[in-house]
């Protein structure tokens, strides 16, 4: 048997608090809300809605996603982005807003495709209109799917209050 060690670290309490709707799957947009350790502030946009798979996470899911550090982890843009602008995630406080369900699930890819490429669409002008808005927003999202400008005016009055124009 191992000798344990007495000597205990100084522990702090850390909370989480979420809505169980954010547990649902399905097609969904989402920003995170990144505070840096010196204050600085930045947002990240993404969406639900696999490129590859039919599936479509959760927000909650894609949490812990993007922040794995594990070698062979491939959906943690967000902790790639901070470390590309030399800030350790460990080191962040963050927060996210997530939008929906826009879509359900879907079970073939087939029908899975036009819901992925509406929503990475809006993604898209979710992530412009707030550069426009003034926020310093990471990474690019590079779709050239069509806009629903109808779903676009319904994200944009349910974020309005949290991000508003500065």
């Amino acid at each position: 048997m191992k000798n344990i060690s007495t000597h205990l670290l100084p522990l702090r309490v850390y909370t989480m608090s979420f809505n169980g709707q954010v547990l649902t799957r399905g097609f969904w947009l989402y920003i995170w809300k990144i505070t840096g350790p010196r204050g600085e502030e930045y947002l990240y946009v993404g969406r639900t809605g696999d490129s590859s798979s039919p599936n479509a996470a959760s927000p909650f899911r894609r949490i812990g996603q993007h922040l794995d550090f594990s070698d062979n982890a491939r959906a943690n843009s967000l902790a790639r982005r901070l470390c590309e602008r030399g800030m350790n995630p460990l080191d962040c406080e963050f927060e996210m807003y997530a939008i929906g369900p826009l879509f359900p699930e879907q079970d073939s890819m087939e029908k899975h495709r036009p819901f992925r490429d509406k929503v990475a669409a809006l993604e898209r002008a979710l992530s412009e209109t707030l550069r426009a808005r003034k926020y310093n927003v990471l990474g690019v999202q590079r779709s050239r799917k069509q806009l629903d400008q109808q779903i676009l005016g319904q994200v944009l009055s349910a974020i309005d209050q949290f991000f508003p124009p500065r």
